[in-house]
């Protein structure tokens, strides 16, 4: 393992959170956050270095939070009918300790964040999917995301069943939940999508109207335990430990119409180095972990994704939804905190990356959800974001 943020050696106390119905502007690079409680402005001074947020090391941070009432990570975002819904993981404050299984994210509800436009006041919405609400389900509610079609959207969450391996735990599959209303409330369907596993569910439409669903992640996301096509409940709790094959890769599957059932069969989403070659395990910087997201620009399909333990988000092109796509670099440098799990949206003639980090809290379960633009060069490639600033 090679972990970047040793953070149980660096945690801080948590800071005390905002009253649930405040909402915040987040801060993009040079704006000053704007704090909305009782439906009044205000506006907090840029021009008070000495109030300004800091990282424990001292640095500056690109972006500050966009909700501050609850903890928030792994954001989704969409653009429904002109609006923006970022669909996050809802942290919540548990006495565990971080382990390589993830037992530390105990995550067990879903709240939709909306916003008329970035740099607006966000609100976060009443829950929109309880894990007690969904019959297969037994915890840990991890990232989720959403799709529109013909007037119902979809909500993706991954979750664990009830069936237990090795270390107690259930089997990560994923389930779709409907409502006529983009923040909710969702009904879970009775059952899994049949064929799903492993976790981190992101849909991508195309402009021919085909749905996929990318989806996927090792370690504690249990990837590596179905590297035979079945479920292995004694596997490995992080990877193949072949550093000199072909790393893991993130799935694929194309979704029926129903946009409830995997049109067939799940296959790699393999991602290739400069000369055509798969990324090997061994590449820790390269490799897949988790957290696939896809958009098309330029004629470019875009597969992004986390490297987790070396704590970079990725990307890699291709020329269809299912690759090969071939690695061009890292989009953010590390976050404080372990996870960077992101989207990535086009509004208002620009792009914008979602990320997270522990700014709030300086403990790994517990993060808030950021925005800050995405650029891209003539070429189509991105320059990679840092998340502090000078």
């Amino acid at each position: 393992m090679r972990l970047c943020f040793p953070m149980p050696a660096r945690r801080a106390r948590a800071v005390p959170l905002l009253a649930a119905s405040a909402l915040v502007i987040p801060v993009l690079a040079g704006l000053a956050p704007t704090l909305f409680t009782g439906g009044t402005a205000t506006a907090q001074s840029a021009a008070k270095p000495q109030g300004e947020p800091r990282s424990p090391e001292g640095k500056r941070y690109l972006s500050q939070p966009l909700v501050t009432s609850i903890y928030t990570a792994d954001p989704s975002a969409h653009v429904f009918n002109g609006k923006i819904y970022v669909y996050p993981s809802h942290d919540i404050d548990v006495t565990k300790a971080d382990d390589d299984l993830g037992n530390q994210y105990a995550m067990r509800d879903y709240r939709v964040l909306s916003m008329d436009r970035i740099g607006g006041p966000v609100k976060v919405n009443p829950v929109a999917l309880d894990v007690k609400d969904v019959p297969w389900a037994s915890q840990q509610m991890w990232a989720p995301d959403a799709a529109y079609k013909n007037g119902t959207y979809y909500l993706y969450f991954p979750v664990r069943d009830k069936q237990l391996d090795k270390n107690g735990l259930g089997t990560f599959r994923i389930g779709v939940a409907t409502s006529k209303s983009p923040v909710g409330p969702f009904k879970a369907d009775p059952k899994p999508i049949a064929g799903s596993f492993s976790m981190d569910p992101a849909v991508f439409t195309d402009a021919n109207g085909a749905s996929y669903m990318y989806f996927g992640g090792i370690w504690g996301g249990q990837l590596q335990r179905w590297k035979d096509g079945k479920f292995d409940p004694n596997g490995s709790d992080t990877d193949l430990g072949q550093d000199d094959q072909p790393a893991l890769s993130g799935k694929i599957a194309r979704l029926n119409p129903d946009m409830k059932s995997f049109a067939e069969t799940p296959r790699d989403v393999q991602i290739l180095d400069e000369a055509g070659k798969p990324v090997l395990g061994g590449d820790h910087e390269r490799r897949f972990f988790e957290a696939s997201w896809v958009f098309q620009r330029g004629g470019k399909y875009y597969y992004t994704y986390s490297t987790g333990d070396t704590h970079f988000l990725n990307y890699a092109t291709g020329d269809n939804p299912y690759g090969p796509f071939t690695y061009k670099g890292h989009i953010l440098k590390p976050v404080q905190g372990w996870t960077s799990h992101h989207s990535i949206i086009e509004w208002n003639k620009k792009w914008w990356l979602f990320y997270a980090d522990t700014q709030l809290s300086n403990k790994n379960h517990l993060r808030n959800v950021k925005v800050t633009e995405l650029k891209f060069a003539a070429d189509g490639s991105i320059p990679t974001i840092d998340p502090f600033v000078n």
